[in-house]
């Protein structure tokens, strides 16, 4: 008996359609797996249990059974070519997921020249060896094949036979589509977060879902029309917060910093390893009775990372939830960005970052957005032991960018870009002087080492302000772009935060970055007010006395009376002084207590999740439609790119010209002479 089943098996397998339902169910076999090992779906209950069970079968039908319709070897050989492409693509997004949290899209696929650099370091450092087991099955399929152990069947299988496994496809795809949205409604319409995608329909869905999203986006530009604005409009009339008069104008006229801190959270102000500060310098700033620290001030990044902050912080715009705004939008969009707003009130404007410029489409995006100049690496002298991992090495970047500060005209707004602190937190023997952590992974523990070695490179940048009198005349913005570690190294986090264990509320307030505003004058302290990088440019607006009640900014003054503190994350998910919601689960934001709301709480949380995924689906619409072509507020005039260029000789050719029109600038200021000989740095690669 067993041998005759043995037989009727080994019959099975020499069939044509035989071959091929092995295919599939090894194929969604490994799936399965891949989504439970590989993946943090949040699967909950049985009816989403058994949807992930079943979710990659309609796909692996309907796109293995391309190949039924062909006949003799190449039917056999499609089926494995559409397996490996599958598998690839799986592979790709296991490890796209473990440092990023989210999956592939074709923005960030089509944007992925714009962050090739030390590309092959980063992959090296996140690609497991188990990931490779998920191509087993193919090797084995291949083999079997390549040795006569499983025969080609060389009847021709009937067209019919496959059409109706294509139907059937469908047909389960439309079944469990209905199944998903009985469990979850407005699955495809109501939500932000690609997760909820995957986990009820699948990773080929996903793909097809994503790629019909660009289209659409695409196509919205071309039927936008000037009264798409009125929603807009209307919305923000209603969300304006009033200029705290405590604050209104204390900063006027003043030069502003912005340092952007990459990859910095705010877990490590005050953090100690082996009784050491991890950033001592970082930490008296935040304490300092000048500056006004949040220690509620949250990342609201998503796939576009740093990109997203940048879009946040100067223009008050979200970023999108697939890709990058300034890859895919920034040199054909009109904004009414910082850079422009406050060159049009007589500022200097002016970017520095120490790696290429086409790094997330700087150099045509900064064009849009009214930067004055850009300072990219072609600015900086480089050796090879100058840069490490994404570009310059920040000591080496902070010296450097102030022989170009010193020459800008007064009143300026000047941004600094930071790149040591990034994964994978590489720093060679002779810069490094603090302990790693001992958690074991070693993607997290060399984190604060890099982290370290910024905090003492900002130390030497502000000290050269002080000496050089731009100090006294100047706010400086310190903030962090998004997380260091992502959620998916959970054993490191909680030993980082001393916790046996964490819950998705501890990843939620893991989330939160440093925002620092300090000026000599500013009455300091820390602040708790809930925000995010939305609202830090009318912050720094109505410090400059800037009233700026017409522009589209989503975010609201961090220290007026009347401000958001509903902070909105780009899955759609938030966080407020009482309610933390992470997915389908609540907690008390104070206790961390998961609650169940009913009543009240019920409804206050509906409203508060109503007004986050109005306020994400207006903020597309604006950057997809490319709505502010149609608006241009009062004072304000449209930035012309054709204004702007950062090619080196033209644009030193053009600071030049502004020295003599405005000889403003802190060297001018000395007599024409240079004030490098202030600037003190202990850079072993410059001794």
């Amino acid at each position: 008996m067993l041998t005759e089943k043995k037989y009727r098996f080994s019959n099975l397998l020499n069939t044509r359609i035989g071959f091929f339902l092995l295919v599939v169910i090894l194929f969604c076999v490994k799936t399965y797996i891949v989504y439970q090992t590989k993946f943090t779906l949040g699967v909950k209950g049985g009816l989403q249990e058994f949807i992930l069970a079943i979710n990659p079968i309609p796909a692996a039908l309907l796109t293995l059974g391309i190949a039924l319709y062909f006949s003799g070897r190449l039917s056999y050989w499609l089926m494995m070519i559409i397996d490996t492409l599958e598998t690839i693509w799986i592979f790709a997004n296991i490890v796209y997921y473990r440092e990023f949290s989210d999956f592939l899209s074709l923005g960030i696929i089509k944007g992925s020249g714009n962050v090739q650099n030390n590309l092959g370091k980063s992959l090296a450092e996140i690609i497991h060896f188990s990931d490779f087991f998920i191509f087993l099955d193919i090797i084995i399929l291949v083999i079997l094949l390549a040795f006569h152990i499983i025969r080609i069947d060389a009847e021709p299988f009937k067209k019919r036979y496959a059409l109706l496994i294509s139907v059937l496809s469908l047909i389960l795809m439309g079944g469990e589509y209905g199944l998903a949205s009985s469990d979850r409604s407005g699955l495809l319409t109501r939500t932000f977060d690609n997760n909820y995608i995957v986990k009820y329909l699948g990773l080929n869905e996903y793909a097809a879902f994503n790629a019909y999203q660009t289209q659409k986006e695409s196509a919205t530009r071309s039927k936008a029309k000037a009264s798409d604005m009125d929603s807009i409009l209307k919305y923000l009339k209603h969300s304006r917060a009033k200029a705290n008069p405590v604050y209104f104008g204390k900063e006027k006229g003043k030069n502003v910093f912005i340092i952007h801190l990459e990859s910095f959270q705010q877990f490590l102000i005050d953090y100690k390893v082996d009784g050491r500060e991890v950033t001592p310098n970082l930490n008296k700033f935040f304490h300092n009775k000048n500056t006004i620290g949040f220690d509620n001030f949250y990342h609201q990044v998503a796939q576009g990372k740093t990109s997203d902050a940048e879009m946040m912080l100067e223009n008050s715009l979200y970023g999108l939830p697939q890709g990058s705004a300034m890859v895919t939008y920034g040199a054909q969009n009109t904004y009414q960005a910082a850079p422009a707003i406050l060159d049009q009130r007589g500022y200097t404007t002016a970017a520095f970052h120490g790696d290429v410029p086409s790094f997330w489409n700087r150099d045509s995006t900064y064009k849009s957005w009214g930067y004055d100049y850009f300072f990219s690496s072609q600015y900086y002298k480089t050796k090879p032991s100058y840069s490490v991992g994404y570009g310059l090495k920040d000591k080496i970047f902070f010296r450097d960018a102030a022989n170009y500060i010193q020459q800008l005209p007064q009143p300026f707004y000047a941004k600094l870009i930071t790149l040591t602190n990034h994964y994978p937190y590489l720093l060679d023997k002779q810069n490094t002087d603090f302990p790693a952590t001992k958690t074991g992974d070693k993607t997290v523990d060399p984190y604060v080492q890099t982290a370290h070695y910024l905090d003492q490179a900002f130390a030497e940048f502000m000290s050269y302000l002080r000496k050089s009198g731009l100090m006294k005349n100047s706010m400086i913005v310190v903030y962090g772009d998004h997380y260091g570690i992502s959620n998916n190294h959970r054993p490191a986090i909680a030993q980082l935060l001393h916790k046996k264990s964490i819950t998705d509320y501890d990843l939620a307030q893991f989330q939160k970055v440093p925002f620092m505003i300090h000026a000599t004058g500013l009455k300091g302290g820390v602040n708790h007010a809930y925000g995010g990088e939305i609202d830090v440019l009318p912050t720094i607006l109505h410090l400059l006395g800037d009233k700026n009640n017409n522009t589209i900014q989503f975010g609201t003054d961090l220290l007026s009376k009347q401000h958001d503190q509903r902070v909105a994350f780009r899955d759609g998910d938030f966080v407020t002084p009482k309610y933390t919601k992470v997915g389908s689960d609540v907690y008390l934001t104070k206790t961390g207590k998961q609650i169940h709301p009913v009543g009240k709480q019920k409804t206050e949380i509906a409203s508060i999740q109503n007004h986050v995924t109005t306020e994400l689906s207006l903020s597309d619409r604006v950057i997809w439609g490319d709505l502010l072509r149609f608006y241009t507020p009062k004072g304000f005039k449209k930035v012309d790119r054709k204004d702007f260029t950062y090619q080196y000789t033209k644009a030193l050719e053009n600071l030049k010209n502004a020295q003599k029109q405005h000889p403003t600038s802190i060297e001018a200021k000395n007599g024409g002479k240079s004030t490098m000989s202030l600037y003190k740095t202990d850079a072993p690669e410059l001794k």
